[in-house]
């Protein structure tokens, strides 16, 4: 393989909101943001709105997201046809 032409892997926390949980892995995402793991190194961190700690299908439950009531006011304003 050609050297200097791939990302540089190393070790990133991934930090779940919805869940509240963090993953150590490895990515060749950057960050500016740091935060010290549990070993005591510091490692880049990322925030992420949904991991596979959230997520419905990983976690069996279902939410129905339904933000300001879309298709009430879908229907308001362009009547519902049969």
């Amino acid at each position: 393989m050609r050297s200097g032409i791939h990302p540089v892997s190393r070790p990133v926390v991934f930090r779940d909101s919805a869940a509240d949980t963090a993953f150590l892995t490895t990515s060749t995402a950057r960050s500016a943001r740091t935060i010290e793991w549990a070993d005591g190194n510091t490692y880049p961190l990322i925030d992420v709105e949904i991991s596979s700690a959230s997520h419905p299908f990983y976690t069996g439950n279902t939410r129905v997201v339904d933000t300001a009531g879309r298709v009430e006011r879908f229907e308001r304003r362009y009547g519902r046809t049969s």
